[in-house]
């Protein structure tokens, strides 16, 4: 028998796309001096999927295909021909199998070039920012993970209360140019794009445990969309060179860019403070529509935040108290239990909150 409060749970939509399997990388890769296997993986959205179905009150939905218009919002014209011809290019220039891994090995000195190379690895080099592959079926997945965040967002638009985009690969470090950190297009950017065109007032929060210095460049001078993002120290992680608590936004966007790093090893009684903060700042933005860059590994697991168990119930509980027609993106979380169990609560709090 059900529970009063699952007889009077709002049904939260879900966008979710099997396309995201097509980018499922297997080759290890060198991370602070070892060799692992890859964290962002396929297994990743199946075990959301398993979570949301666990826990019930979620209606799963295939999204339209997002126009080109909507990535240009957040990226160049050149970046997206790049991501879209580049493991093709890669396979001709260097005769590997359509199932091998593009990844970039050279990169410019700052400053240069001067002259564009054009040559498939040096733009390998260009346009990332670490060691994260291209495969043959990276364009579509990525484009399947930003449909889902613009369909969430449109939603939105429409009336919907709150929306889960479960985009995979994630986004959040994508950057105008620049794919690096498990991100291609950054979703979190393409739905508060859609809702600030769409004439909403429009606020970001990050929750996920590492900076979104994608979503950073792509706002800094823009300032129709207020970003603030609570996570650890970037001094000590990933992805070290932004989110410092001094950077505000330039230009147009000058104020409208707001940090809160966090001591490794912060639990909710530090998290929750910061947390409070940002909110605030979104408060006196007096936004009219919320994106939230939800990542889930702040879990003590992941070794930068300590976050466990309820905290992330209460994160959900926190954000609805904006009382804000808000859409939810998925971004990081990686550890064996983390996801299928903190996103239905962080998802669930939300809900039985508003």
């Amino acid at each position: 028998m059900s529970t009063d409060d699952e007889e009077v749970r709002q049904v939260m939509i879900v966008f979710t796309h099997p396309d995201h399997r097509l980018h499922d990388p297997t080759e290890p890769h060198r991370f602070g001096g070892t060799m692992l296997p890859p964290a962002e993986i396929a297994e990743r959205a199946d075990r959301v999927l398993q979570g949301l179905d666990h826990a019930g009150g979620f209606d799963l939905r295939r999204p339209p295909q997002v126009e080109r218009d909507s990535l240009l919002d957040v990226h160049t014209d050149r970046y997206l021909t790049f991501l879209e011809s580049a493991h093709s290019r890669w396979r001709v220039a260097t005769g590997s199998p359509e199932h091998a891994e593009a990844v970039a090995y050279i990169r410019p000195v700052p400053g240069t070039p001067l002259t564009r190379p054009t040559h498939i690895d040096a733009e390998l080099g260009i346009y990332s920012n670490d060691v994260d592959p291209i495969l043959s079926g990276t364009w579509q997945a990525a484009i399947a993970a930003a449909s889902c965040a613009a369909a969430a967002a449109e939603a939105v638009v429409g009336g919907e209360r709150s929306v889960y985009s479960l985009s995979r690969p994630p986004g959040h470090h994508a950057a105008p140019e620049v794919f690096g950190g498990y991100c291609f297009l950054n979703n979190t950017a393409i739905a508060a794009s859609r809702l600030a065109r769409a004439g909403m007032r429009t606020a970001i929060l990050d929750v996920d445990t590492h900076h979104g210095n994608g979503t950073q460049t792509v706002f800094w001078e823009r300032g129709d969309v207020l970003t603030a993002s609570v996570h650890g120290d970037p001094t000590v992680h990933f992805p070290f060179f932004l989110g410092h608590a001094d950077e505000t936004g330039a230009g147009p966007g000058a104020g409208a860019n707001h940090n809160y790093p966090l001591a490794t090893g912060t639990a909710w009684s530090g998290y929750s403070e910061a947390l409070g903060a940002a909110l605030d700042t979104i408060r006196r933005h007096k936004a009219e529509a919320l994106v939230v860059a939800l990542g889930v590994d702040t879990h003590v697991a992941h070794g930068v935040l300590a976050l466990e168990g309820n905290d992330f119930g209460r994160i959900g509980e926190s954000v609805a108290g904006l009382d804000l027609p808000t859409v939810f993106v998925q971004e990081g979380g990686y550890e064996a239990g983390v996801l299928e169990r903190d996103v239905p609560a962080v998802l669930t709090g939300f809900l039985d909150r508003s």
